[in-house]
């Protein structure tokens, strides 16, 4: 059992926990360190308590690197759990690991049916189009996998993405870990999208 978790779980007791930024930092460590039997056991239940996002989030992304734990039946809860895609996403990185690929075809089918409303419902969806187009995201799954439910989502994201105005795009990815990497400035972002509102569009 690591320091990190014993710290988590004590931490976890405290009332408010989910929403101090400690609590958070220290979750993040997660992602870095070998998790056994008992860490995962952990996390596992702790996102499934969790209202937080940025906690569900953070597990989602540290448990879908543990190689030598099956956590199919986890990941596929985590899938019909969240609602914001990137999460979706997550949760089918880690299920493909020990799922076959018409297991995984049957969730990118819904995945492919929430991401086509989406212009619907958000128009300028750039946070979640460059989640779902980082290192981390579809790019991945279709060079490990090549399933062709990867590629026709990969295809359908980047064209909703394209579509929309050039001000909403490039301003931060993620790396390979799931980590952000900003592309421009806070300052530059908001300076392009507020002279994108300013236009009238």
């Amino acid at each position: 059992m690591t320091d990190v978790i014993e710290e988590l779980k004590e931490m976890s007791q405290k009332k408010g926990f989910e929403n101090k930024d400690d609590f958070q930092k220290l979750l993040e460590k997660c992602k870095e360190i070998e998790l056994s039997s008992a860490d995962v056991e952990f996390l596992t239940e702790l996102y499934f308590l969790a209202k937080n996002l940025y906690i569900r989030n953070t597990i989602l992304k540290s448990l879908v690197f543990c190689e030598d734990i099956n956590l199919k039946e986890f990941f596929f809860k985590a899938f019909k759990k969240e609602r914001y895609l990137d999460m979706r996403l997550t949760a089918i990185r880690g299920y493909a690991k020990y799922a076959t690929e018409n297991e995984v075809e049957k969730l990118m089918s819904k995945f492919i049916e929430i991401l086509m409303k989406r212009p619907e419902s958000t128009p300028y969806n750039y946070q979640e189009y460059e989640l779902l187009r980082s290192a981390f995201g579809l790019p991945f799954l279709v060079d490990k996998y090549g399933y062709d439910c990867f590629i026709q989502a990969y295809e359908q994201e980047e064209k909703q993405y394209h579509a929309m105005p050039d001000a909403f795009k490039g301003h931060f990815t993620l790396d390979e870990r799931g980590d952000i990497v900003q592309l421009r400035s806070l300052a530059e972002t908001k300076r392009m999208l507020d002279g994108f509102w300013r236009r009238g569009y």
